[in-house]
């Protein structure tokens, strides 16, 4: 995590452009005065120099830059960047357009009505392969947030007993019935967690029990009326759930997976071909803000009051706050604190889009079916996953990076995912389409 990077600002981004072009020059005479620059700014400091790029030759090119959001904790570093105005400091201003539904989210990123949006991974992953909606290339510049996702299941199923997975699959196996369970988005994250749990207790998905998708603010209200039995949501509607008293807590995602990837910024590639720096910029704001939230209580404390706010989130402070400081309370009398709540920078180990993340998405759209071939796994990743502007920003925030774009895992089923052979294991699972 803490390799030694080159400045964001090369030599060559140092040089003017008229003594890039200047035909009054001859060849020689221009390599060598292109080589004089190079000589001059590697005696720049680095700070310096990274404070030239923010300010100077490679300031951004678009100044205002609409992000969307769905009100749920983990948008907090994209607010926080615009309300603690970090975003000032890189020469832009982020304005956080709050959006109903995730499939709004990716309709307004795909027509260019949103600059960047605080996404599902598994969204942008399904944009990219043309599943779950139009296609178009698409790029991830960071991640938001690992962790700090549950699945909810309704008070009915406390009364009979199924409190965790095991003891559900135990009661689905027993009485047949129609049972239905939400999630957000067929390609997205919540989907994804869903299927996972459910899978590892031998209850399948798409057979054992119907599945529907619900945004994010309206689950606890379509629960409340009896139109699902469980749901996987973001914070704070899980927390919600059991404050109005009608579900509990059966897992958190971190149990699932342990610093799990979440919600990323992402955008077109369309618009960071077309605007990098703003990209850079807009990503070093974030960063900067994820870290500021993440370094005390206090700001966890004020981003927990800004974020409750009903131009963002629209919920009570003390819904957010209890599950964001790692306080958990499950609904059936099991209370926690857990050191694998939601975190927004941790050293850097959060922001940094790794390559086996995405991957990972792209094997559980294989496996469910989303995806009816076997693709080139990394290669997809690497052109979604655009670590070059990632480490670019890093090197602004001074943001230290990992050694690896990939990182090995455990899963709640006791899999091991590492990337390594993305076809075997989308193959491996008992159950899948």
């Amino acid at each position: 995590m803490n390799e030694k990077r080159p400045a964001g600002l090369t030599p060559e981004t140092a040089v003017a452009p008229d003594q890039c072009v200047a035909k009054s020059l001859s060849p020689r005479r221009d390599f060598l005065k292109q080589a004089a620059t190079v000589s001059i700014m590697s005696l720049v400091p680095d700070a310096i120099r990274s404070a030239a790029w923010a300010a100077g030759s490679d300031a951004p090119e678009k100044k205002e830059i609409k992000i969307g959001f769905i009100p749920l904790t983990d948008c907090s570093s994209v607010v926080m960047a615009s309300v603690m105005e970090f975003d000032k400091k890189y020469g832009i201003k982020i304005v956080p357009t709050k959006e109903a539904s995730w499939a709004g989210v990716r309709d307004k990123l795909v027509n260019g009505e949103l600059d960047a949006a605080h996404v599902l991974y598994g969204l942008i992953y399904g944009v990219q392969m043309g599943i779950g909606g139009p296609k178009k290339d698409m790029n991830i510049l960071m991640s938001l947030n690992h962790n700090g996702q549950a699945i909810t299941l309704s008070n009915k199923f406390r009364d009979k007993g199924a409190v965790d997975g095991a003891s559900l699959s135990a009661l689905i196996k027993k009485e047949k019935g129609d049972y239905t369970f939400a999630q957000t988005f067929p390609t997205g994250t919540h989907a994804m967690w869903l299927y996972y749990w459910l899978a590892t207790y031998g209850i399948d998905p798409f057979k054992d029990v119907k599945n529907i998708v619900v945004p994010p603010p309206q689950m606890v209200a379509n629960m409340r009326v009896g139109n699902m039995d469980g749901f996987c949501v973001g914070e704070p509607w899980g927390n919600r759930a059991i404050m109005d008293k009608i579900g509990f807590t059966a897992t958190t995602t971190q149990a699932i997976w342990k610093d799990h990837p979440e919600k990323t910024l992402g955008c077109t590639a369309e618009f960071t071909q077309k605007y990098p720096n703003t990209a850079r910029a807009m990503t070093a704001a974030i960063i900067e803000a994820g870290k500021w939230i993440d370094a005390s209580l206090s700001n966890r404390q004020k981003t927990a009051e800004v974020v409750a706010d009903k131009s963002y989130v629209n919920t009570d402070k003390d819904v957010i706050l209890e599950r964001m400081l790692g306080r958990y309370n499950n609904g059936i009398g099991k209370t926690w604190d857990d050191p694998d709540a939601m975190h927004f920078y941790n050293d850097g180990y959060v922001t940094y889009p790794f390559l086996s993340d995405g991957m990972w998405f792209l094997t559980q759209h294989r496996r469910w079916g989303l995806l009816k071939d076997d693709v080139d796994y990394l290669g997809v990743a690497k052109q979604v996953n655009r670590l070059d502007i990632y480490k670019a920003a890093a090197d602004m925030t001074k943001t230290p990076m990992p050694k690896s774009p990939m990182r090995t895992v455990k899963m709640i089923d006791g899999t091991v995912w590492d990337g390594k052979d993305p076809k075997k294991y989308a193959a491996s699972f008992k159950i899948k389409a």
